[in-house]
């Protein structure tokens, strides 16, 4: 409409202004028509930005608008903390009367009556039940919790590992440096006490090793060491540890404690929150907190003897310590485990490993070596014609486009038309006869100009249509291709590649990509009506011509082939900017607690400026080439002028020599407006190219394969078949199971243990197809999972994730999102996994608000939502993956408990790094390195004291039983 407007208005206005003539009987001549048609059409393009022009100021208002509401918002509070000058004081942390709480509207605050003193150099432990307030806690001494009254004081530098890994994108080197010089010395140092040699032996680049996006290529014990390294670096005064040994091993977290608390940090402040009580003896000072108090504080043998909540946590550690001691299991079946390359298993079930370490490191090194995330794929040179086609060809394949241009050649023809029976039938004067009645001359006229808007009218349908209908499948074979890719690709992409190309490459083919394709077609048929017009009429004039086109033509293939790699460098340009606002976003806790705000905002300023600079010279390049061309279009028509004014009288009409003229004024604008479109359209057929490449991503695995579905019933038993599984993350990445095969028996519960990295987690994803082998097969009930339809699979196995995730909505939308429960069956999971008095104690009960990524819960909640999800859909084949890391001892077992009670049929496959959750297992297969060490029942594993198990077990015990003092 928009369109039929613009290209109707001069012909309305026209109309209009010649009627008023005729009515106030002003004579109608050529020179006056031909002058006021040219004025006319000169004033169109001014009169068509009105409306753009105003629309853009009222969106920029509202951006404005936004951008001020924004700014407005109430920044942390500079109050809640009294920063003291660093050493001036022997007080590291003080709170008297502290009241803090998340949502100052709340009625209840989120930590209450908060009083205790930290001095220098001192060791505070912080422990608790579930949903406590321990990670608030250190987020109010960060000053990161609004104060309500109270007052904080700090003295010192300080550094957070939160409870949640964060972790750049980038070298693992950048991340532990975090902004500070290389001190080789204290580098090693820290590597060393952090346990982080042995991965960087293993990964093929060491600490150059890119990690992708939050840290997707390491495990979560390797993500949590990376940052209590970034920590150590730091060298603060006061550090804080939010439950930093849940996702690693006993062992590793023993040396963890050793050399970083107790070792380089043993002259520091150190406040940790943690779920181990055998670290508890070796805390100066012991905050037990309950629903957002500090129940007791004091040394450990002060409150041991206290009735209180701290003894349930340690009665239920000491609890779980007595079933070590239990190794009275009866033995199961025996079950079959093969091993190749050089291993063999002993008939204790130990598999004994035959290659040195020499052997094996050189079998790491003989790996294909690569990086998981690669630099963003970018095309070079000219936009192949396939990419033309294809856009062209989208939207009901091409058919349209016969239609567009058939509507826009009969628009120029009958504005030819109407401008050409003006110039012939109005008189040169007065004097001269009309050749028609003026009523004849404006019905043929306004005949003439309202058939070439309702022409124009057709074109832009048809145009919109199109342009709609292609830019809406494209979306959709985007979003498709990119819902349906394998985690490899997102493991290797970061978001922000996948943001810029959905927002900033779908707005150009959504909004400019038809209005360019249609401003090049009709530039081009109007040129075309133009020249034939003026063929016509004055050939000669071409004398002039040709030259001009041949210098459009050169500075046209000047111009495009740097424009065209500057509009591919924005593209790419852009992605960092978001990735880093995004990883910003998510790790600001760790950045204030670094004080790193001002180097983040340098980062972001010279990605901007990276950003900034392509953008800069496409603009330029842009303005060099309108003023050439417009200077060219310029001398053009002054040649033309000066050649028609010297040619004799009576060779060329005078009518027809007006509307040469006319046209002779557009001619030099429509080709250099002409030579514009065919770049712009070049340089945004790019965003069209980019999209493309998203619609080329290799899919997963079909959701449903109909010829080999299972049995409704499928799987009845759950057993778990794996014969030689490889695996590795890309084809150009190292294997990270390099050949298991065993099995998990139906309906029994099998433990998985191994230090951290050595592919439990891995094995997982590989049940679940998330990643698919590179070899071998795993069987479940003797259907190979690969034959059948990712749905089909998935549907059937449930998963308590490492990594709890939570969706924005509500408790109820979270626990049961396919709407298949009812309320008691909803209420009754929550009891079981002790949720069920916390969501009754919130405003709306299952409909209490969720907020994203379940920030308003705690990490230990979040673990306990999964468990719930889990036990109302109850499948036969049930994954624990560090299901209660993140939980205190007390609720993971009742947790275990309930599991027990409930899953006494089902296969339930653990992985834990808190051994007591697998010793009740009937199985144990420990891994190490992607290879099976050992697989048997616990009590088998235990007779042997030589096994890995049994000496895993016993550093459990020997950490569980020392005070570390």
């Amino acid at each position: 409409m928009t369109s039929f407007v613009f290209w109707g208005a001069p012909t309305f206005v026209s109309v209009v202004t010649f009627v008023a003539c005729m009515l106030l009987g002003i004579p109608l001549e050529s020179g006056k028509i031909l002058s006021a048609l040219a004025t006319f059409r000169i004033l169109q393009e001014p009169i068509y930005g009105l409306p753009d022009l105003i629309s853009m100021i009222a969106q920029t208002k509202v951006s404005l608008d936004r951008i001020a509401s924004f700014l407005s918002l109430d920044d942390l509070p500079p109050d809640v903390i009294e920063n003291l000058p660093r050493g001036s004081s022997d007080t590291a942390i003080e709170i008297v009367d502290g009241n803090f709480s998340w949502d100052l509207s709340s009625p209840s605050p989120t930590l209450k009556d908060l009083n205790f003193k930290v001095s220098q150099g001192m060791r505070v432990a912080v422990c608790g039940t579930v949903g406590s307030g321990k990670s608030s806690l250190l987020s109010c001494i960060l000053g990161e919790v609004p104060k309500i009254s109270g007052t904080l004081k700090m003295c010192g530098t300080k550094a957070y590992v939160s409870q949640s890994p964060w972790i750049q994108s980038g070298k693992i080197e950048e991340n532990i440096l975090f902004g500070q010089e290389m001190d080789r010395e204290r580098y090693e140092r820290v590597l060393e006490a952090c346990s982080l040699k042995k991965d960087l032996e293993i990964l093929s680049f060491g600490d150059q090793t890119i990690i992708g996006e939050r840290g997707i290529n390491l495990s979560g014990g390797q993500k949590q060491r990376i940052q209590i390294a970034r920590a150590l670096y730091q060298d603060a005064d006061i550090y804080l540890f939010d439950d930093p040994f849940s996702a690693v091993d006993a062992h590793t977290g023993s040396h963890l404690f050793k050399e970083c608390l107790l070792g380089l940090l043993g002259s520091k402040t150190v406040i940790f929150v943690t779920h181990q009580v055998e670290f508890l003896p070796a805390a100066d000072l012991i905050l037990v907190m309950k629903d957002g108090r500090i129940t007791q504080a004091g040394k450990f043998n002060d409150i041991l003897n206290s009735e209180t909540d701290f003894m349930e946590l340690v009665g239920a550690h000491a609890e779980a310590l007595s079933v070590l001691n239990s190794a009275e299991v009866e033995p199961v079946e025996k079950i079959s485990v093969s091993k190749e390359d050089g291993e063999f298993a002993s008939t204790s079930g130990v598999v004994q490993n035959v290659e040195d370490t020499d052997v094996q490191n050189s079998k790491t090194d003989d790996l294909p070596k690569g990086q998981l995330v690669q630099e963003e794929e970018r095309e070079k040179g000219r936009v192949g014609l396939s990419v033309y086609w294809k856009y062209i060809t989208t939207a009901y394949g091409g058919a349209l486009v016969p239609f567009i241009l058939l509507a826009q050649v009969l628009f120029q023809v009958l504005q030819i038309g109407s401008n050409y029976w003006m110039a012939w039938a109005t008189p040169v004067s007065e004097d001269v006869k009309p050749a028609v009645e003026t009523s004849t001359l404006l019905t043929v006229y306004v005949a003439l100009a309202v058939g070439s808007s309702f022409c124009i009218l057709f074109r832009s349908m048809f145009l919109a249509t199109a342009g709609y209908r292609t830019a809406t499948l494209l979306f959709s074979k985007m979003h498709s291709c990119v819902f349906r890719a394998p985690m490899s690709f997102f493991d290797a992409t970061p978001s922000g590649r996948i943001l810029n190309r959905a927002s900033t490459d779908q707005n150009v083919v959504d909004l400019n990509m038809p209005g360019q394709i249609g401003a090049l077609a009709n530039s081009l048929i109007q040129l075309l009506g133009i020249i034939a017009v003026i063929s016509q009429v004055a050939w000669q004039v071409f004398i002039i011509f040709i030259p001009v086109i041949a210098i459009c033509i050169w500075l046209q293939q000047y111009y495009i082939p740097s424009a065209r790699e500057l509009a591919r460098l924005v593209g790419v340009c852009k992605a960092p900017v978001i990735q880093h606002f995004a990883e910003t976003i998510s790790g600001s806790t760790t950045i204030r607690s670094f004080n790193q705000e001002s180097r983040f905002r340098d980062t972001n300023m010279k990605l901007m400026d990276g950003y900034g600079r392509p953008n800069f010279h496409t603009v330029a390049a842009r303005e060099w080439l309108c003023f050439r061309l417009d200077m060219l279009s310029s001398i053009t028509f002054g040649f033309c002028l000066v050649f028609l004014i010297s040619i004799p009288a009576g060779v060329i009409d005078p009518g027809v020599a007006g509307l040469t003229v006319t046209y002779g004024l557009n001619l030099n604008t429509l080709l250099a407006w002409f030579i514009w479109n065919l770049c712009n359209v070049e340089n945004r057929i790019i965003s069209v190219e980019r999209l493309l490449q998203y619609t080329t991503i290799p899919s997963e695995p079909p959701l449903v394969i109909e010829s080999n579905q299972p049995d409704r019933s499928w799987p009845l038993r759950g057993k778990v078949d794996i014969h030689d599984l490889q695996v590795r993350y890309a084809p150009h990445m190292p294997l990270v199971l390099r050949g298991i095969t065993c099995t998990f028996p139906g309906g029994m519960k099998t433990g998985i243990v191994g230090r951290t990295g050595s592919g439990k987690s891995t094995l997982i994803q590989t049940l679940f197809r998330i990643v698919d082998p590179a070899s071998g097969q795993i069987l479940i009930d003797g259907i190979d999972i690969s034959s059948i339809g990712l749905h089909d699979l998935r549907s059937r196995l449930s998963i308590i994730p490492q990594d709890p995730t939570m969706f924005e909505g509500t408790v109820r939308s979270n626990l049961d999102p396919l709407e298949e429960y009812t309320d008691e069956q909803i209420w009754e999971a929550l009891d079981k996994c002790q949720l069920g008095d916390e969501v009754r104690r919130k405003d709306g009960k299952l409909d209490a608000t969720v907020s994203e990524n379940g920030e308003n819960w705690s990490m230990g909640q979040r673990q306990l939502v999964c468990l719930g999800r889990v036990l109302l859909k109850k499948s036969k084949v049930l994954v624990l993956d560090e299901a209660t890391a993140s939980v205190d001892t007390a609720t993971d077992n009742l947790i275990q408990q309930t599991l027990r009670q409930h899953f006494t049929d089902c296969t339930v496959i653990t992985i834990a790094h808190r051994i007591t959750s697998v010793l009740d297992s009937d199985m144990v297969l420990l891994l190490s390195h992607g290879l099976i060490d050992e697989y048997d029942s616990p009590a088998t594993l235990l007779e042997n004291k030589s096994s890995s198990f049994a000496q895993l077990v016993a550093e459990y015990t020997m950490r569980s039983n020392s005070s570390f003092e």
